[in-house]
């Protein structure tokens, strides 16, 4: 009697063993790394495939973006006269208007401008400041890093980098003088303004 108690307690431990480990949830995180497979369970994948782990993969990476160059070169300030005379004078407005645009209008143009002129009196190098916002602008649009690394280009070529980047907004359809958020008024008013042809129903005649 003993022995038969014996094997059934053994019999019962194992089952239930055996039921904590399938039932066990699924945590979603894979074993190995890499392009493997890895295993899940789910209640469902045990209702249909008699407790069977499900075997899935994940997902694959999305490789970087590829990398396109400048609309302009960097010298070639005088394909807009206005603003290579308003930058060679006054950097800080030329400067202004590119970093209310890379920031998105958190920043307005007078602030940041006021700021650039702030460590150009102080330091006499705004360029520490101004190569920040020429990498932010290439991470935005993936531009290329050229000629060079962004701080030597604002080094070597402040007026010149401030230049190439006021055209590069220009280019891209934003209006300089309106700052960011007159080029989003603009763009909703131009949606607002889009015609809409006239729908005519079936069976309706024009003329009553």
């Amino acid at each position: 009697m003993y022995s038969s108690n014996a094997n059934g307690y053994e019999k019962y431990s194992s089952s239930d063993h055996l039921h904590q480990h399938v039932d066990a949830p699924a945590t979603g995180i894979p074993v190995s790394s890499g392009t493997e497979p890895y295993f899940t369970t789910s209640h469902e994948d045990m209702s249909s495939q008699s407790g069977h782990s499900h075997m899935t993969y994940p997902p694959p990476h999305l490789g970087p973006r590829a990398l396109v160059p400048w609309s302009t070169g960097l010298f070639d300030c005088f394909s807009d006269p206005k603003n290579c005379c308003i930058t060679f004078w006054c950097p800080c407005i030329t400067f202004g208007q590119i970093a209310e645009i890379v920031d998105k209008g958190s920043i307005s143009c007078g602030a940041s401008g006021a700021l650039y002129t702030l460590i150009a009196c102080v330091t006499a190098f705004p360029c520490i400041y101004s190569c920040f916002y020429r990498s932010k602008m290439r991470q935005q649009y993936s531009l290329e890093e050229s000629p060079c690394g962004d701080c030597l280009v604002h080094c070597c070529c402040e007026g010149c980098a401030l230049c190439q980047e006021y055209r590069e907004l220009k280019f891209r359809g934003f209006d300089m003088k309106l700052g960011w958020h007159g080029n989003i008024e603009e763009k909703n008013r131009e949606v607002g303004m889009t015609p809409v042809a006239p729908v005519v129903e079936e069976g309706m005649s024009r003329d009553k």
